[in-house]
Formats: C-alpha cells, sequence, structure tokens
C-alpha cells in the first residue's frame, strides 16, 4: 500500500495515500471520481488493513468545493466508506474529539489539510481547492474551532499536503481577482506576460489563513510535492479522468 505517513504514533496516525500502478485504478481512493467501485472497496480494504483499523472507522464527506464543515461524533462512523451516497453531505472539510475515528478527505490537485491538538483531542481535515480557499473555508473553521470550541490555537498542529504548485496553477483573471479580493494573497501571485496567465500558490494562501486564524507559522508545515509534476500524484488538471489521493487522520484511544 502505497502511502506517505505523516505521523503514527502512540497517539495520532495521520497521512496521504499515493498513485500506484500495481494496485487497481492506480490506488484510487474515491467513490465518486472511479471507473469501478469494487476496485475503490478494494484499496480501502488495503488501507485500513495497512493501518491496521477498520473500515467501519472511516468517515469521508460529499465534496462540494464548499465552506462547510461538519463536527463528527460516534454516530458518524462509517459514513461515505462503502458508498458514497452515505457520505456527509455538502462538506468540505471534517473535525472530531472522538477516538479511533478516521477523518478522510479526497484530492487530486486541491490542497488537503490535516490538523490535531493533542491537549483538546481535536483532530481534523480540510479540502480546499482554489473554491474553498477563495470562500476562506480554512480560515473559517479555524476561528470556529477557536472562538466557538475554545481551541487554544497554540495547541494546534497544522499539516499542508501535496497539492498542485504555483508553477502549474495556472488561471485566467477571473480566478486571480477572488484571490486578489481577500487582501492577503497577493505575495503569492505571479503573473505571466507572455500567456497572460496566472500563477497562484494555493497551498501558502491556505497557510495564510491558518495564520490569520492565530495558528503560529511554526506550528504548520507544508509538503511541497506538485500532484501534476510528481509521478506519485493525481491531477485532475493533467487528466479529468483521474482518480484521488486520500488524506487522513485519526487519533488513537489510549
Amino acid at each position: 500500500m502505497k502511502t506517505k505517513m505523516l505521523m503514527n504514533n502512540e497517539k495520532i496516525l495521520a497521512g496521504i495515500t499515493l498513485k500506484d500502478p500495481n494496485e487497481p485504478e492506480h490506488n484510487n481512493m474515491a467513490l465518486h471520481a472511479c471507473k469501478n467501485p469494487a476496485s475503490i472497496l478494494t484499496n480501502r480494504k488495503k488501507l485500513a488493513d495497512f493501518l491496521q483499523c477498520e473500515l467501519a472507522q472511516f468517515v469521508c464527506a460529499h465534496q462540494t468545493h464548499s465552506a462547510n464543515f461538519h463536527k463528527v461524533t460516534l454516530g458518524d462512523r462509517g459514513k461515505g466508506a462503502l458508498q458514497k451516497e452515505t457520505a456527509i453531505a455538502n462538506t468540505d472539510a471534517l473535525y472530531t474529539y472522538e477516538p479511533n475515528i478516521l477523518l478522510s478527505v479526497f484530492t487530486a490537485d486541491c490542497v488537503p489539510v490535516l490538523f490535531f491538538d493533542e491537549t483538546s483531542g481535536l483532530t481534523g481535515v480540510i479540502h480546499s481547492g482554489w473554491p474553498g480557499t477563495v470562500k476562506e473555508l480554512t480560515l473559517k473553521l479555524f476561528n470556529h474551532l477557536i472562538q466557538v470550541e475554545q481551541c487554544n490555537p497554540m495547541h494546534i498542529q497544522v499539516h499542508i499536503g501535496p497539492a498542485i504548485s504555483q508553477r502549474k496553477f495556472e488561471v485566467d483573471e477571473d480566478v486571480y481577482r477572488q484571490f486578489k479580493n481577500l487582501g492577503y494573497a497577493d505575495e503569492f501571485i505571479d503573473y505571466n506576460s507572455k500567456t497572460r496567465k496566472y500563477h497562484i500558490d494555493n497551498q501558502q494562501t491556505v497557510k495564510r489563513q491558518c495564520m490569520i486564524a492565530g495558528i503560529p507559522e511554526d506550528n504548520i508545515f507544508i509538503d511541497p510535492t506538485c500532484t501534476f509534476q510528481n509521478p506519485n500524484g493525481f491531477s485532475y488538471r493533467e487528466n479529468k479522468q483521474c482518480g484521488r489521493h486520500l488524506s487522513f487522520i485519526m487519533r488513537k484511544s489510549n
């Protein structure tokens, strides 16, 4: 099972699956973007076995590039794990305080964000494609966690996973304007006068949103792997029929 593990200690399990030509559909993990759902379930079962957990512990969302987030409870265990129809609807971020629940997010160029707070037991995942970034999903979720859930931003650790790089994320003026209007993304935008295209660093913009919420920069890690350029990456921009990575995080019970 080709997987990049970010953490695997006595408290936290976190990582991202990688593209693998030796697995069905190249290790695609997404039921919403596949040729054969049975192959996806085979891949997910292999992942569960690799992580030494059960598919019934997975929780998946029906991602819609929204600014919506959902607090996962024990009653949500298994949602979206075996059928896309049971996934948590219209949601692009999940968080929980429950142990032994594997929160999942699917990406292929979009920015996956994993976060945790060992003090409170908080874990969470965010799917931030450019629409989610300009809707400030990450900022809104962390503001909610800090202001409503009373989380201490100093204790929150954030991992921003592999995504399309600024070099390969080429957009027209309509998308540029939406990033420009954020008011804090200018330094992450380049203009190519030859192609008349803009190049935007979505990962750095998401990182800035974390920092605006109050999370210390030292608590934020970025994986610079470009999903478009790296052979281990699924890239929707490169191939509209591509599969999806699954980024995951779970707090283990003591």
